[in-house]
């Protein structure tokens, strides 16, 4: 296997469980299947069970006795205003079983259930929902209107039905409901039921579900450029490295003189730029002018990933600035690595990983493992064995070794924060910058037959010394949060071989589940969470420019065997 080549990923599971350079043409390498972050559910249609307890009974039923024989209290409806209960129905049931094995902590349905009917409450104020001496009881103004027997804590087509029926009659009975929508209703569901949860699970409406995969796969197909204005003309700014245009002839700095056929002259950017946009896999004609010659590239419209990678040169020195992790950022950084290695007199790599937010775990992994011999890059642990795995990585590392600096801030998160982790923790790379965010919880996606999703936090991370991300986050070998006047200092400790870091740092690796807050800020401290400053970029041309310091940084991380075993 070549330095060129990517490098491969196995996935160990675990028991059960500068100037920019936009006219560097870049290699393909090619990516191998990675494993897919979205679990697709087989759902089985419910037939709604037409029985139910409905009745006049008093809100508190006096044990043992059952409600009497019930009845419903009508209330008449336009016709065409109901909700769809097939729909409704469906999806209940689809999230009950995709939630109840995956969630971080173990809950019943009952438990799942009850949190989300407490939804038309958040809707109606006049309504409420309780469960009351094994009956579950829909009030309105104070006055029961319906009680169901409560199911089986963890009976899924029972609870489902009884969510249905509640949710239907609830809406008979609400002005507010129905006004709401079917959408408002499955949503204020959602809400509430993930208020119990993490802050990161949650529902996706069907319409926002549409928009997010866009961005994770591409939208709308187009030429996959990026144009600009050049005077009165219409340049070609950028091609995106994940686009139909890039293996043309197409590139940065070319006057746009037509699409298919179209003058662009006294043409909008908006008007040009619509041009470019049409159904996958339909035909676009581009006419550019080069050195006052014309040209006429035909292609393919195809849905075009974000370009989530750039890259500047800076002396002897390659900045590249990822902003996120989408389905080609490995990709995209294998095309840059390439290109770096060709750069002349090239001394170190500047992985700009500031305000980061993450994004897919699996390309955080490929992404560390081009600059990887071996070794683990991360580790998950969740209750669904599928969440729980040691991300290991070998093949190559692309740089064959080139000193690298990770620049992170307090904005830097998730997918972001595990690459640093595992650059820094392997040796491989010195972090500068301060205490990342600390987001090292991971969802998992769920496709509910109404097109919404559900994103639900399945696993924990651990970085690959066993340290958890969560809260924590990346406390940096180089801080620059504390004032340039610290900064100096650091660095000439640094080249004196004396570390700083060293304490934060250590602490940092002892730290293992349960978490002890309080000792997590008290290492955030010294530290503290910054927006990045040109401070960063300053100290990582210094310990890249001067190898003593880059050594000494490296050495604060401790090795595997100085640290504690991680916990299951």
């Amino acid at each position: 296997m070549t330095r060129r080549q990517f490098a491969a990923i196995i996935l160990r599971p675990m028991g059960r469980g500068g100037e920019p350079a936009p006219t560097w043409r870049r290699r393909m390498c090619t990516l191998g299947h990675l494993p897919r972050d979205t679990i697709i559910l087989l759902l089985v249609m419910v037939r709604l069970t037409t029985s139910a307890c409905a009745e006049d009974a008093p809100a508190f039923p006096r044990a043992p006795t059952p409600p009497p024989p019930p009845h419903e209290d009508r209330v008449d409806t336009p016709a065409g205003t109901g909700m769809n209960l097939a729909v409704i129905s469906s999806v209940i049931q689809a999230s009950l079983a995709f939630l109840q094995p995956r969630t971080l902590e173990s809950h019943e349905i009952h438990d799942f259930a009850l949190w989300g009917l407490n939804g038309v409450s958040a809707i109606d104020p006049s309504l409420s929902i309780e469960e009351q001496q094994g009956f579950l009881q829909l009030a309105a103004t104070q006055r029961t209107v319906m009680a169901l027997p409560v199911p089986p804590a963890n009976d899924l087509p029972g609870w489902s039905a009884a969510i249905t029926r509640m949710l239907d009659v609830a809406w008979q009975h609400s002005a507010a409901m129905r006004s709401t929508g079917q959408d408002g209703v499955l949503q204020g569901f959602f809400d509430e039921l993930f208020n119990h949860l993490d802050p990161y699970s949650r529902y996706i409406a069907p319409g926002a579900a549409v928009s997010d995969r866009s961005t994770r796969t591409g939208g709308e197909a187009s030429a996959g450029l990026t144009l600009g204005l050049d005077r009165h003309a219409i340049i070609i700014t950028a091609v995106n490295a994940n686009g139909p245009a890039w293996p043309t002839s197409l590139a940065a700095g070319q006057i746009v003189r037509a699409v298919n056929g179209r003058s662009t002259a006294s043409r909008s950017l908006d008007t040009v730029n619509s041009w470019l946009g049409g159904p996958a896999g339909s035909l676009v004609r581009i006419t550019v002018e080069v050195k006052g010659r014309q040209n006429t590239v035909t292609l393919h419209r195809a849905s075009t990933p974000p370009e989530t990678v750039f890259a500047y040169t800076s002396g002897k020195h390659v900045i590249l600035h990822i902003t996120a992790f989408s389905a080609n950022t490995a990709e995209e950084m294998s095309q840059y690595l390439d290109e770096a290695m060709n750069v002349p007199g090239i001394s170190g790599l500047i992985l700009d990983l500031r305000g980061n937010r993450g994004g897919v775990l699996q390309q955080a992994v490929t992404t560390s493992a081009l600059m990887l011999d071996h070794g683990v890059a991360a580790i998950t642990q969740g209750r669904d064995p599928q969440a729980n795995h040691v991300w290991a990585v070998q093949g190559g590392d692309m740089t064959n070794g080139l000193p690298i600096i990770v620049m992170v801030d307090g904005r830097t998160a998730s997918a972001a924060e595990i690459l640093a982790a595992a650059l820094a923790d392997q040796k491989r790379g010195v972090v500068i910058g301060s205490a990342t965010l600390g987001k090292g919880l991971v969802q998992t996606i769920g496709q509910m037959p109404n097109g919404g999703e559900l994103y639900v936090t399945w696993s924990r991370v651990l970085a690959p010394l066993g340290w958890p991300l969560q809260g924590l986050g990346v406390m940096p070998q180089v801080c620059t949060s504390l004032g340039e006047s610290a900064l100096e200092r650091q660095l000439q400790n640094l080249a004196e071989g004396t570390v700083d870091s060293r304490e934060w740092i250590t602490a940092t690796r002892q730290i293992r589940y349960p978490v002890d807050p309080a000792r997590i800020l008290s290492i955030r401290k010294a530290c503290p969470a910054a927006i990045g400053t040109d401070s960063d970029l300053d100290a990582a041309r210094s310990l890249l420019d001067n190898p003593v310091e880059y050594r000494a940084a490296l050495s604060a991380i401790p090795e595997e065997s100085a640290v504690p075993a991680s916990g299951g």
